[in-house]
C-alpha cells in the first residue's frame, strides 16, 4: 500500500467484522499481507505478543520437564510413509520440495505440516530402558498447510508460528496425564494471560487428529458467535509408537512399547486476542501481553514545555518495572497521539498537562472503555498495577458474559439450526454420535460439532434424542460455527 494509511478504523466490528478485523490487523501494526497468498508479515508489535505467549507457555513447559529441540522443516516423503493415517489426514495438505536448485531431487521433501513423522524416529533411538522416560520434547517453530480455503491473518494461513511438543511415556496412565496437563496449561494461557474464557472437551472420532486415540481441545468463544480452536493436546496411545519402533526395556528386563502425546498451540491465540478484545477504535490488549502497559502523552504549551517534561520524566522513572512508553514527539498533537495509541492498544494511558504539574497528580485513561481516574503521583506504581489488574478483569468479564450467553440447550434440529443462524455461540445437544448427522448440519448451516464436553458437565438423561436425527442419544456436543 502507496503513501501513509487513515489512522482510524473505518468498518465496524458489529456491521462487518470480517473487514474490520483485517483494518485492525494492518493499522495496528500487528502484520502485514505478504506478496504469496494466505502468507503473512508479522511486524515487530505482532511478534512482540507472540513472543509473550511463548515466554508463558514455555515457563510453564520447563517446570514440567519439557525440552525444547529443532527439527528439520523438510521430511523426507518415506518418513511420512511410514504412517498411513498421516498420509490420509495431510497429504492434500502438504507442500513437497521437488528440486534443489535445479536438480530434481531423487527423494520428494515434505514441508512439515506437523513433526510427528520426523521427530517419532529420533525419539526411538533416543530411549532405550524405562529410565529414559518419560522423554518430553517440544519446538517453536512454523509449519506449512497448503489450504484451498480462504485465509485470514492469524485465524487460518497456509504457514503458521506454533509450538508443538512431543512426549514418551511408560503407559497409557503417564501419557493420559501429560495429554490433560498440556491441556490445563493451554487453559491457563487463555484464561490468566489472554482474558478470554475457554471450554474444555474433546474431539468426536470422526475429527481427531489423524493417527490419535484422543484429541482434546480448549475452544474460545469470539465476539461474531464463531469458535476458535484455542490448542489441541492428543493422547496417541501406541500408534506411532507401532509405526517407528518406540519401544525401551522395563524393570523386569522386557521390551514394552511406549506410548505417546503431541500437543501444540498456534499464533491463532494472537488471532482470538484481536478478535475477542478489540473495538471500533482499534485494538484492545490485556496488560499481561501488551508491548506496551502504559503510555504518557505530555501536554504542553511552549511556556510549559520544561516543567511538564520533566514532571512526565519523572513518572516514567518511576515506573520502570512496567513496559512504558513516553511519547514525546513534537510533530504530533496531543488528539493525534491519543488516536494513535487507542489504535495500537495500550491499556493505559497518562495525561500529563501543566495543572497534573501543580498539583503532583496524573491521569489515567483506561483502553477499553475509556474510564479516566485522576490520582496521586506518590504511590503511583502500586496504584497503576491496581488499575492494570482492573482492565484484566473487565476484559475477562466482558469475554465470560458472552460466553455464558451463547450457549444453548437445544433438543431438536430446528432449535439447533435457529439458535446458530439467530444467536450464534454454542447449541448444546444430544448426539447420536454418528458423523452423517453432523455432516446434516454442516451442509444446512455450516456449522459442526466443536467438542464433547467433560463427563463432570453432568450426565445425560435417559431417553434422549439425537438433536439432529432423531436417533438414540450418546452424548452431549457443542456443535458451532468455526474459524
Amino acid at each position: 500500500m502507496r503513501g501513509e494509511q487513515e489512522l482510524g478504523i473505518v468498518n465496524s466490528k458489529d456491521e462487518n467484522p470480517g473487514d474490520w478485523y483485517a483494518e485492525v490487523v494492518k493499522k495496528s501494526e500487528i502484520a502485514d499481507y505478504s506478496p504469496v497468498g494466505g502468507f503473512i508479515i508479522v511486524r515487530p508489535r505482532g511478534i512482540a505478543l507472540w513472543e509473550s505467549i511463548r515466554f508463558y507457555l514455555d515457563s510453564w513447559f520447563r517446570e514440567t520437564g519439557v525440552e525444547n529441540a529443532y527439527f528439520p522443516v523438510l521430511i523426507p516423503e518415506k518418513y511420512l510413509e511410514r504412517e498411513k493415517e498421516i498420509i490420509e489426514g495431510f497429504d492434500p495438505e502438504v507442500a513437497w520440495v521437488t528440486h534443489g536448485g535445479e536438480q530434481e531431487l531423487g527423494e520428494k521433501l515434505a514441508v512439515r505440516p506437523t513433526s510427528e513423522s520426523i521427530i517419532a524416529p529420533f525419539m526411538s533411538r533416543w530411549v532405550r530402558s524405562h529410565r529414559d522416560l518419560p522423554l518430553r520434547l517440544n519446538q517453536w517453530c512454523s509449519v506449512v498447510r497448503w489450504e484451498a480455503t480462504e485465509t485470514k491473518p492469524f485465524f487460518r494461513t497456509k504457514e503458521f508460528l506454533w509450538q508443538e511438543g512431543h512426549t514418551v511415556h511408560k503407559n497409557k496412565e503417564d501419557a493420559w496425564e501429560e495429554t490433560m496437563q498440556r491441556l490445563d496449561q493451554y487453559e491457563r494461557l487463555y484464561q490468566e494471560i489472554l482474558a478470554i474464557p475457554v471450554l474444555k472437551g474433546e474431539k468426536p472420532e470422526h475429527d481427531k487428529f489423524p493417527g490419535a486415540e484422543t484429541t482434546s481441545t480448549v475452544e474460545a468463544l469470539m465476539p461474531d458467535g464463531k469458535s476458535v480452536q484455542g490448542g489441541t493436546s492428543h493422547y496417541l496411545g501406541t500408534t506411532f509408537s507401532e509405526a517407528f519402533e518406540i519401544e525401551y526395556v522395563d524393570e523386569n528386563e522386557e521390551n514394552q512399547i511406549a506410548h505417546t502425546t503431541s500437543w501444540g498451540l498456534s499464533w491463532r491465540a494472537i488471532g482470538a486476542l484481536i478478535m475477542t478484545h478489540s473495538d471500533d477504535q482499534g485494538l484492545v490488549l490485556p496488560p499481561t501481553v501488551a508491548p506496551e502497559q502504559i503510555v504518557i502523552v505530555p501536554i504542553w504549551r511552549s511556556d510549559t514545555k520544561q516543567e511538564v517534561m520533566r514532571y512526565a520524566r519523572d513518572i516514567q522513572e518511576n515506573l520502570s518495572e512496567y513496559r512504558v512508553r513516553l511519547d514525546d514527539r513534537d510533530g504530533k498533537n496531543p488528539g493525534f497521539k491519543f488516536n494513535e495509541w487507542e489504535l495500537k492498544g495500550v491499556p493505559i494511558r497518562i495525561e500529563i498537562g501543566p495543572k497534573e504539574v501543580k498539583n503532583k497528580t496524573a491521569t489515567l485513561v483506561h483502553r477499553p472503555d475509556g474510564e479516566r481516574h485522576l490520582i496521586e503521583v506518590n504511590g503511583i506504581g502500586q496504584t497503576i498495577g491496581e488499575h492494570l489488574e482492573k482492565i484484566y478483569d473487565k476484559l475477562y468479564q466482558r469475554a465470560l458474559e458472552n460466553l455464558q450467553g451463547k450457549i444453548h440447550e437445544v433438543k431438536n434440529e430446528e432449535e439447533l439450526i435457529e439458535k446458530l443462524t439467530t444467536n450464534g455461540g454454542y447449541a448444546k445437544a444430544p448426539w447420536c454420535g454418528a458423523e452423517t448427522c453432523d455432516e446434516r448440519v454442516k451442509e444446512k448451516i455450516s456449522a459442526s460439532i466443536v467438542m464433547i464436553p467433560p463427563k463432570t458437565e453432568g450426565e445425560m438423561e435417559k431417553g434422549e434424542e439425537c438433536a439432529v436425527c432423531g436417533g438414540v442419544a450418546k452424548e452431549i456436543v457443542y456443535f458451532a460455527k468455526k474459524y
